[in-house]
């Protein structure tokens, strides 16, 4: 594109297309200087050929739009460029308002080496801190623009921007194909807060605040620290679930939940109002590949990081592009590559203007043998490597996807072997543990389950009922099933030490009865015991015990103040009518626990419940979480 003019405004000139290398390119061979807008308008060719010597405000304005948008481009990739206020800012005289100079941090980047088998599982991580820090990152963002409104979007404090300089110590990464299913996981949770569980601190990412609601009351014992407005989020619905009214009156209860003029709160949470929030936008699988300029960075980057060094074409050409099926793509590839090589070794006409030239590359090697060796950097390998920050977020990643049902299990054995590996890097106590609503960790519980399983021994356990009671019973567990991202076990009540029975088959009745599907997070403490004589468990189908769960449950319903709620939808089994101007929802409850938690989490809509027993245990759990909102720890535990 040439310069010009169109209805009185400039246009960009982007001849090459590889501006936001150029800019990279000045950066880093001015670095520690700090360059001035004119500077920088002057030495990229692209905008000294749109901007010149920014003679006049329109060219200043038009500079400052488009440099925003190669800095922010620059930004998302991991190559953040600093600013700051000159020393005489007077537009009077000609001054620029601010000085630029790359961001490379006080702590030097960590590089460490991984083994190909690794790379499906890194990728996968990757992906998950880049959407836990790009969520945060927008949000502090939506912060900032609202600051004078009343609240503002959930953030995770002080989460680093993704690091492109893992690409220059994993080659081949963004080649790697991340499961759909995981991808779709991670990016419907836009969200994320400061939960403790069990005095340990977790990231938790969520998709609104009754999701976040939700995980917080399926693990007793949990709260909500940072940020405030979600803590606020959920203490509106805590006093709400207070005040539920009966589902056998539904109008009543409508009536005195509008009475109470609560609805302006239950409005109050961002995330559910689609206008006053983007959110953060979902990462897409294509982001792995990348454009043309991210292929080019990566590449940049790795030769940074590996100066001197021999590299075959075609083993560059798989790294970056991805494997080839035939000799023909394998020979585009390659020409690919060649142009990216190209295109970093340019040099620019004019000799003031620094253009992209990141390299000296051994020419004659490279004709001869297809083998590339480059010199000569910029000291563009300051950003080759990860940064401590992003490391330890990557670290949590890996360890998540080791302990969730995210990954299927050789999966989850690499990410073990990989997460012992990145933990040496990391100093004890540094690692942001994270988690995603619905696909919780392996709980504490979960070897000692699975060991009397294996062993066929019994097991003596602690937990929580829906109440917020606890309870201690001997039992004997059959299996651990993972239903929904959540951990089960279902375990055979009618054991003793001593004695060990288990009905015929056709003893259906008595079965129901003795057997229980618990959820591991509400056991807080099983202790396997030896039985006197052997035991055999039977093994039953897990869709038999949701079965004798649903027949021995609980007749519910509840009254919503609106129709068409989504959450209802995801229901199964539930039958709705119409209920003046909301909805009354009649279900089979087969876990008291997971309705209470279901009502308070949904408690701004839910405004009435039946039958009275369950109400009661929905009142008695958001007040015991009321009383206890006083209580937040303040230290976190950074226990394995």
């Amino acid at each position: 594109m040439a310069e010009g003019t169109s209805n009185g405004r400039r246009r960009f000139s982007d001849k090459w297309g590889k501006h936001e290398l150029d800019v990279l390119a000045v950066l880093s061979s001015a670095f520690p200087q700090w360059l001035t807008s004119r500077q920088i308008a002057q030495r990229v060719k692209a905008y000294a050929d749109s901007y010149g010597e920014l003679a006049d405000q329109a060219a200043k304005a038009a500079f400052a739009k488009q440099f925003q948008r190669d800095r922010a481009k620059l930004a998302a990739m991991g190559i953040a460029i600093e600013s700051r206020q000159p020393e005489y800012s007077s537009k009077s005289e000609g001054q620029d308002f601010a000085s630029y100079r790359l961001q490379l941090g006080d702590e030097p980047r960590i590089r460490m080496r991984f083994a190909q088998e690794d790379l499906p599982v890194l990728a996968a991580a990757n992906y998950l801190a880049q959407s836990i820090s790009l969520s945060s990152a927008s949000q502090r963002m939506e912060s900032q623009e609202n600051t004078k409104a009343s609240r503002t979007a959930p953030r995770v404090p002080q989460m680093p921007v993704p690091g492109l300089g893992l690409d220059s110590i994993a080659p081949g990464l963004g080649t790697q194909t991340i499961p759909d299913a995981l991808v779709k996981v991670i990016d419907s949770r836009r969200f994320a807060a400061t939960v403790d569980v069990d005095g340990e601190h977790i990231n938790v990412a969520y998709t609104d605040s009754d999701d976040l609601a939700m995980f917080v009351l399926e693990h007793p014992g949990s709260s909500i620290i940072s940020p405030q407005e979600a803590v606020d989020a959920f203490n509106r619905r805590l006093h709400a679930a207070t005040q539920l009214g009966s589902a056998d009156h539904p109008e009543e209860a409508i009536k005195a939940r509008r009475d109470l003029s609560m609805s302006s709160d239950h409005n109050a949470d961002i995330e559910d109002s689609k206008g006053k929030t983007k959110g953060r936008k979902a990462l897409s699988a294509s982001f792995q590949t990348g454009s043309e300029v991210d292929r080019r960075l990566r590449l940049m980057l790795f030769l940074s990081a590996h100066i001197g060094e021999e590299f075959p074409m075609t083993d560059l050409a798989e790294r970056f592009i991805g494997h080839a099926k035939t000799e023909d793509e394998l020979k585009k590839s390659v020409a690919v590559i060649r142009k990216d090589i190209g295109t970093l070794t340019t040099v620019s006409d004019d000799g003031e203007m620094a253009g992209s030239q990141f390299f000296d590359i051994d020419w004659s090697l490279l004709e001869a043998e297809g083998i590339i060796s480059a010199t000569n950097s910029l000291g563009l390998e300051r950003l080759a490597g990860i940064s401590p920050q992003y490391l330890s977020l990557l670290t949590a990643s890996v360890s998540y996807l080791a302990h969730s049902p995210l990954l299927p299990v050789q999966s989850r054995r690499q990410a073990g072997s990989l997460y012992a590996r990145l933990r040496e890097h990391t100093e004890p106590g540094e690692t942001p543990w994270l988690s995603l609503t619905g696909y919780e960790m392996e709980p504490q519980c979960f070897q000692a389950v699975d060991s009397a399983i294996h062993s066929k021994a019994l097991l003596n356990i602690e937990y929580t009922d829906g109440a917020g009671r606890i309870r201690e019973k001997l039992v004997a567990p059959a299996k651990i099933f993972v239903d929904e991202g959540v951990y089960y076990t279902a375990v055979w009540k009618g054991a003793t030490e001593s004695s060990f029975s288990i009905p015929s088959p056709d003893s259906n009745d008595q079965r129901h009865r003795d057997w229980q599907v618990l959820r591991l997070a509400r056991i807080s403490r099983a202790e396997v015991v030896n039985p006197d004589q052997p035991i055999e468990v039977p093994d039953v189908p897990i869709s038999e015990l949701r079965q004798w769960s649903f027949d021995n449950g609980t007749a519910a319903s509840f009254v919503t103040d609106k129709p068409g709620l989504p959450f209802i939808e995801s229901l199964q089994d539930a039958r709705v009518e119409r209920c003046g101007n909301g909805e009354k929802v009649y279900l089979t409850v087969s876990s008291d626990s997971w309705f209470v938690a279901f009502c308070i989490a949904h408690a701004r809509h839910i405004v009435a419940v039946s039958p009275g027993t369950l109400r009661s245990m929905i009142t008695a759990r958001a007040t015991r979480e009321l009383s206890l909102g006083d209580n937040t720890p303040t230290q976190p535990s950074r226990a394995q």
